[in-house]
């Protein structure tokens, strides 16, 4: 496989670099349990696989939201997710937590997580200290992307689906996955912010759509005026986007525009050659500072490629890097994904060294 692509434009962030003697920081727990709702029983939640991690700050220290998987079943999709918490206080040594704090249970969301349950959590916080978690629900018949508040962390509001009063519901049961709340960093510190008097979002697994809220929790696509959704970017052939381009973690604002960083899986027939049929490498596109919808261009080649051993074994054995979660602390962006559907890494860009 060829290398990551570390020498960047000045309008990207990175490179990230994986700290030594540190990673995975997040791998299956076969002895957790926890009193599971949906099947009324002590439950080893998190024995399969941990992957998939949203992150945030607070109270100065990061907090790691890891989906997990346990062992109800055999393939990929076919098990419960439940999301995981876990706290560090230097971005790199982590303590786990015993309890997940998103799982199906009997609740609103019913209907949409049971048996598959919350799977790709990706996380960001208002100024006034509201986190958002934007998910996917999962019922192995269609998965919709989904938002919970929380003030804490570790106590979360379900709010359903993000879709289900834009159009009179016309998306709510269309397949709907990754969401990235556009941010921004103020006094040192990452948070939600509006633009044009909006909370905006880029979502979406095979193509990059948009969507505004006034509340985060509802949602609305933005649309052609035919009704399709509006396709901000796709994938590409001959490139390491060329099967999909699924967004990432929170997108952050720059003086150079809106990065958008984000997951792009390699086409087995139409893809960059130089790149494991099918692996997930890590891609970064920029957007306009006073326009969201307006793609400007992205990276040719990833910053971010599976490399390790357990980035390129587990239950996705193409090789995965899957990133969703980034956190601005200490001055440095650390940069959390999923290796290979089964274990959690990191890795850390220092603009002071760039």
């Amino acid at each position: 496989m060829a290398q990551a692509n570390n020498n960047l434009p000045s309008w990207a962030l990175g490179p990230f670099i994986r700290p030594e003697n540190v990673n995975p920081i997040i791998s299956p727990d076969t002895l957790g349990i926890f009193y599971d709702p949906m099947h009324r029983q002590m439950w080893h939640w998190e024995s399969n696989d941990t992957f998939n991690p949203a992150a945030t700050v607070k109270d100065g220290n990061i907090y790691i939201l890891y989906r997990s998987e346990d062992n109800s079943g055999q393939g990929i999709g076919s098990r419960t997710s439940r999301i995981g918490i876990a706290e560090s206080k230097n971005g790199t040594t982590v303590k786990r937590f015993p309890k997940p704090v998103l799982f199906p249970a009997e609740d609103i969301a019913k209907e949409f997580e049971w048996t598959g349950g919350c799977e790709d959590p990706r996380v960001a916080v208002t100024a006034n200290g509201t986190y958002v978690i934007l998910y996917t629900e999962w019922n192995h018949k269609v998965p919709r992307l989904a938002a919970a508040t929380s003030r804490d962390l570790f106590i979360w509001k379900k709010n359903g689906p993000v879709f289900k009063e834009a159009y009179n519901g016309k998306f709510l049961n269309m397949a709907t996955k990754s969401a990235s709340i556009i941010t921004r960093v103020i006094n040192n510190k990452q948070i939600i912010t509006k633009i044009n008097g909006k909370y905006w979002m880029y979502w979406g697994e095979e193509h990059v759509y948009a969507a505004t809220s006034a509340d985060l929790v509802n949602w609305t696509p933005l649309v052609n005026g035919d009704g399709t959704l509006k396709i901000l970017f796709s994938p590409r052939k001959g490139y390491f986007d060329s099967r999909l381009t699924e967004c990432g973690p929170p997108a952050i604002i720059t003086d150079k525009g809106i990065v958008l960083l984000y997951n792009g899986k390699n086409d087995a027939n139409s893809g960059d050659k130089n790149y494991t049929s099918n692996a997930y490498c890590a891609g970064q596109a920029l957007f306009s500072l006073t326009d969201p919808t307006k793609f400007v261009k992205r990276l040719d080649k990833p910053f971010l490629i599976p490399e390790a051993p357990f980035e390129k074994s587990g239950q996705y054995p193409a090789g995965t890097v899957f990133i969703e979660g980034l956190v601005y602390y200490h001055a440095k962006w650390f940069l959390y994904y999923g290796c290979a559907d089964s274990r959690v890494a990191v890795a850390i860009y220092d603009p002071g060294k760039r």
